[in-house]
């Protein structure tokens, strides 16, 4: 009877866990290009923009061509991908506009199905044979109201709330590193920098500007970035709509550059309208530089297993594999899903809504629609208009302190020439064809981000590491003050938060050679504290 009773429950319990999941989005899939030139190679659809095509290989690298260097075969199928994105976008517009959204971890309706069902064969039972066969049946339907006992109370416990380990969410950070700045306490992990990438250009292939130009911000001390290390999943998520989220950030990125609503303050596609530049970016009315898509050129200077931005709500962002390095799963209505360890995430993709459709985590609103607590920019001069007809065709660095932007407008080539001083004294030289205005305005004075590299609580002094970095073995020297038996364990955790050593003992001497070469992190727990070093294996 036991026997028989552990396969009912098997079996229902499967076929109730079936139906607990409603999946809706597909994974973006890589395919073979053809080029004229009779090359071949492998990537994934990113977009295509003013007659560019963007493109990401497996290795993470972000390549574009003109469309006509492809064959007419790949020709139809970047305009079919094109119209399907454009197609999307005013879904989600309308959708949005609806404000509807689904909590789609637990299928309620279907999960009622199941059990009426359930209750269907009991009672069909009942009346088509002797009463005493109906103990299996009185089995099944009793097992069949345990598990979806089982899967309510699992999905409702995981969607209570996680907790983040700022150790393991710093590892994303660190590529970037010293231009971002991490530290932590126990409710927020805080994000400090200037606001600039360092690892693309920015605003080349605007054909929508603003007038706004790059100038570095202070986003540290108290105007750094707050994520919540305890994300509280929301009992309705909040679409990211115009309605919502229309000033401010919504994410924060791993280089330390804000991530805005894919739509503008006016309510429109920001890249659909042109406004974006071939990295996803652009500037706000503070001049302030910020995404409005996924930053999935990231990877071409971090690992694919790591999150490329962390939401507001607390939950990371991941691009098109999972993080164990796994293809994408299928997609729920908010553009993300719950992963292996029961931890929600989203991802990017080059189709709308590109990163977040919905916020999953509990956040705050202010009255303008924006999420509180958050990092802002501070304007220096006041906010541009459109110029219709500019194509920004470059913006580089003008020294440590300045940039020169370059445009075109009615096939004449202008330039906007600006810098800064120490005391925040701000010129700009509009650069055009019959001769130079210059414009010069009193702002907030240039800030400066500490170490990105010894922003950790290491107790110098206590316990030394060395050499760092290690080449075959590293040794742990403790101070007078610490004995040997006070070590609890030393663990060594790899940029993925995986523990790729442990040891319950205190060891003078450890062996490198087996570890690959990069940054690991090194914890040293002892009776009375823990010790966390950042360490190189060369």
């Amino acid at each position: 009877m036991l026997k028989r009773f552990l396969l009912t429950f098997f079996i229902a319990s499967q076929f109730v866990v079936s139906f607990s999941h409603n999946l809706d989005l597909k994974a973006i899939k890589t395919r073979e290009w053809n080029l004229v030139d009779n090359s071949k190679f492998k990537a994934s659809f990113l977009m295509l923009k003013e007659g560019e095509v963007f493109l990401e290989k497996s290795n993470s690298e972000t390549v574009h061509y003109h469309l006509n260097s492809f064959s007419n075969l790949d020709q139809e199928f970047i305009k079919e991908r094109y119209a399907i994105i454009q197609k999307q976008n005013e879904s989600i517009v309308i959708s949005q506009s609806q404000e509807t959204s689904s909590y789609t971890t637990f299928d309620y309706k279907k999960t009622i199905g199941v059990f009426l069902f359930l209750v269907a064969v009991w009672a069909f039972s009942y009346f088509i044979f002797q009463r005493q066969q109906l103990k299996y049946i009185t089995y099944l339907l009793l097992v069949g109201l345990a598990s979806i006992g089982y899967s309510f109370s699992v999905n409702y416990l995981r969607r209570i709330n996680s907790t983040t380990n700022p150790l393991s969410m710093d590892s994303a950070f660190v590529p970037f590193k010293p231009n971002v700045v991490t530290r932590w306490d126990n409710s927020f992990f805080y994000v400090e920098s200037k606001g600039i990438p360092t690892t693309h250009a920015m605003m080349t292939g605007i054909t929508g500007w603003q007038q706004q130009v790059p100038i570095p911000q202070c986003y540290i001390g108290n105007n750094a970035w707050s994520i919540p290390l305890n994300p509280v999943v929301a009992a309705v998520p909040v679409p990211v709509s115009p309605a919502h989220f229309s000033r401010g950030a919504i994410a924060v990125a791993v280089n330390g550059v804000a991530i805005f609503n894919p739509y503008t303050n006016t309510g429109v596609d920001a890249f659909l309208d042109g406004q974006l530049d071939n990295w996803g970016g652009h500037c706000g009315r503070a001049d302030d530089y910020h995404y409005h898509t996924a930053p999935l050129h990231l990877y071409g200077s971090t690992s694919q297993k790591l999150p490329i931005a962390y939401a507001l709500d607390g939950f990371a962002v991941y691009g098109n594999l999972e993080p164990d390095g796994s293809s994408m799963k299928v997609l729920d209505a908010n553009h993300g899903h719950y992963g292996t360890n029961g931890v929600y995430h989203y991802h990017g993709s080059a189709a709308a809504p590109y990163m977040i459709g919905n916020m999953v985590g509990q956040i705050t609103e202010d009255t303008t629609h924006q999420i509180i607590p958050q990092a802002s920019a501070n304007p220096i001069r006041p906010a541009g208009t459109p110029l219709k007809g500019a194509v920004i065709t470059g913006c580089m660095a003008n020294g440590n302190n300045g940039y020169i932007l370059s445009y075109t407008l009615s096939g004449q080539t202008y330039q906007v020439s600006y810098s800064w001083t120490s005391n925040g004294v701000y010129s700009f030289n509009f650069i055009n064809p019959g001769g130079t205005t210059t414009s010069t305005y009193n702002g907030f004075k240039p800030c400066f981000l500490s170490s990105g590299i010894n922003d950790y609580k290491t107790n110098s002094g206590k316990i030394l590491l060395y050499p760092n970095p290690a080449r075959g073995e590293f040794s742990i020297e403790l101070s007078s003050n610490i004995q040997q038996d006070d070590v609890r364990s030393i663990d060594i955790i790899s940029m993925e938060g995986k523990i790729i050593f442990s040891s319950k003992a205190y060891q003078k001497k450890i062996k490198t050679d087996v570890f690959s070469k990069g940054v690991y992190f090194v914890i040293v727990k002892t009776a009375s504290e823990n010790y966390t070093y950042k360490f190189v294996m060369d």
